[in-house]
């Protein structure tokens, strides 16, 4: 059976649900930096929350991925904040 994947192991339920409110941040992100008004500022902030996501992915301490999760809410209010700023 050289060929068989391996399946991963699954998911408690609160890994689960913590794997969605990663997801959603993910996607809340992506939808601000859509709204941002140069295409250059928008391709350098997609690569950045694509790296910074990729770099964190096998993260599986539970007290950091709170923290990631906290970071990137407070640096997506931010950006959501400097765009409101831009549009007045």
């Amino acid at each position: 059976m050289a060929g068989a994947r391996l399946l991963p192991p699954a998911l408690t339920l609160k890994q689960f649900l913590r794997r969605q409110q990663v997801l959603q941040l993910y996607r809340r992100i992506l939808q601000a930096i859509r709204r941002v008004p140069t295409e250059a500022d928008r391709h350098y902030l997609k690569e950045w929350a694509r790296e910074e996501f990729k770099k964190n992915k096998d993260a599986i301490d539970e007290d950091a991925i709170r923290m990631m999760i906290t970071q990137g809410n407070m640096q997506l209010q931010e950006l959501e904040r400097t765009l409101q700023l831009a549009n007045s």
